[in-house]
């Protein structure tokens, strides 16, 4: 009966590594506060980086906002009352790193058809590490990056032990054996060939640390750029409680006879005078998506997301037929569906979970005569027996990932009520909590289902009814010979 059901994998998007997703970025928080109170003083690469752009003309005394101290680390933080959707700062793009920046520097020629996020991560690590005396303005930006951030990607093996059992430990096992294996790869093709570019030795943190800042602080989503570092924009942190992305950043022309471009931050809501300007990184993000990019996680209730995989068997002899209807119908042979806490299942979920457990009496819909029609008759129930065996798979598959975690949700949420835990042990038991309650969920969307099989309407009533051969009781009608 389990055979058509893959197990519970990791979410497809966080796993998937990478960056044409990836919104903004941020080396902080998991809690959030505006006022400032007692801010700490800015360490003095900050103050070398503002003193940098001020000196380039990019901002100035009268800029609307600068970089603070705030809880998670640092921010921008109001110099005045800003307006709703006032511009807070606009960046030219000659400060802008991408791979035309790349390109122009001198690594460009060795780094010519790389990913471009490994062109950019190799550029940043050689910043990062090339001496002080060799004079690069980039050195003032890259002072100001921090050494990691709370993504699970830097989390030590007691600290990933904290998830152990959740679709973010295998996502996040899986995007850093993918990012091992570029650098090896490219370690081998630029770096070790290359030592007058690269004098001093890069290692896998070194290159760990790139693809988490680029995780982070890269842009994308802009017009004609695909992955993108703006300084100082970067520096601005997240708000659960914004619900718009609209208009917080665009880039634009710089005037009117200008073919240069700038990149141009506006603030979602009003700002007081020393409060942090603050945008909203991305609504669809799940809570897994949000502590693997950013090093953070919400408590609303949807940002709780299970990523339920099933797959087609190739050993189901009617493998071949099933895929064509699936891929006819926008589907897939391994189908990832994606299921929010307190929300409806995906509307092709059960039409195809329906399709891959079809067999025995009910495969004649998978003749050619049905191909046209068959994924509608898939949006309702196929028979009780084909009903049944989704529901008890559903299940099976929800008790056996319950298992597999340390904790039960009622010593998560002890935990969580306690409060006063270390960021990452907080993010680590909301992770949990919230993969748990959404597999509740699914069980429970199964199991009354499966308490209501008696009460479906199945294909053969509804070809009777059709055909005028049920009555309004569900009583088949006969007719008596003359």
């Amino acid at each position: 009966m389990s055979t058509f059901f893959s197990t519970f994998t990791p979410n497809p998007i966080t796993s998937k590594p990478f960056l044409h997703h990836t919104h903004t970025h941020t080396h902080h928080p998991f809690t959030i506060k505006c006022n400032l109170t007692a801010s700490p003083p800015l360490p003095a690469a900050v103050h070398t980086f503002w003193k940098w752009f001020s000196d380039q003309k990019v901002v100035s005394s009268k800029s609307p906002a600068k970089p603070g101290t705030v809880p998670e680390g640092l921010g921008l933080v109001a110099q005045r009352d800003i307006a709703r959707n006032e511009v807070v700062l606009e960046v030219p793009k000659r400060f802008w790193i991408n791979s035309d920046t790349v390109s122009g520097s001198d690594i460009g020629r060795v780094c010519d058809g790389l990913k471009p996020w490994i062109s950019v991560a190799l550029f940043l690590i050689r910043e990062k590490l090339r001496g002080e005396d060799e004079g690069s303005s980039w050195k003032n930006y890259v002072n100001i990056l921090p050494q990691s951030t709370d993504s699970t990607i830097f989390w030590s093996e007691e600290e990933l032990s904290e998830i152990e059992g959740t679709q973010l430990l295998s996502t996040t096992l899986s995007v850093k054996e993918y990012v091992k294996n570029e650098f090896l790869q490219v370690q081998a093709q630029v770096i070790l060939p290359n030592k007058q570019l690269f004098p001093f030795p890069v290692t896998l943190d070194d290159f760990i640390w790139a693809f988490g800042i680029l995780r982070s602080r890269a842009f994308s989503r802009l017009r004609g750029q695909n992955l993108v570092l703006i300084p100082m924009a970067d520096l601005i942190n997240h708000s659960p409680s914004i619900t718009t992305e609209d208009y917080a950043y665009e880039i634009k022309g710089a005037g009117l006879f200008s073919r240069d471009q700038i990149f141009s931050l506006r603030s979602p809501i009003p700002v007081k005078s020393g409060e942090q300007v603050l945008i909203q990184y991305d609504l669809n993000k799940s809570n897994a998506e949000l502590a693997l990019d950013y090093g953070f996680i919400e408590s609303t209730p949807d940002r709780n997301t299970y990523t339920l995989t099933l797959q087609i068997s190739d050993s189901d002899p009617f493998f071949d037929d099933k895929l064509d209807i699936a891929e006819a119908n926008g589907t897939k042979e391994v189908q990832y569906f994606d299921i929010t806490l307190g929300q409806p299942l995906p509307p092709k979920m059960l039409p195809y979970l329906r399709l891959v457990a079809l067999g025995g009496t009910d495969a004649f819909l998978l003749e050619s005569i049905f191909r046209n029609a068959v994924w509608d008759h898939l949006e309702l129930p196929v028979s009780r027996d084909n009903e049944e065996v989704i529901c008890q798979v559903v299940r099976g598959a929800c008790k056996s990932a319950l298992s597999s975690y340390r904790t039960t949700i009622e010593e998560d949420e002890k935990l969580i009520e306690g409060g006063n835990m270390d960021p990452r042990l907080a993010i680590a038991v909301g992770i949990r909590a919230g993969e748990k309650k959404v597999l509740q969920h699914i069980d429970g969307i199964f199991k009354e289902r499966e308490m209501e099989l008696n009460e479906y309407e199945y294909y053969q009533e509804r070809r009777l009814r059709d055909l005028g051969l049920v009555g309004e009781q569900g009583d088949i009608i006969f007719w008596e010979p003359k």
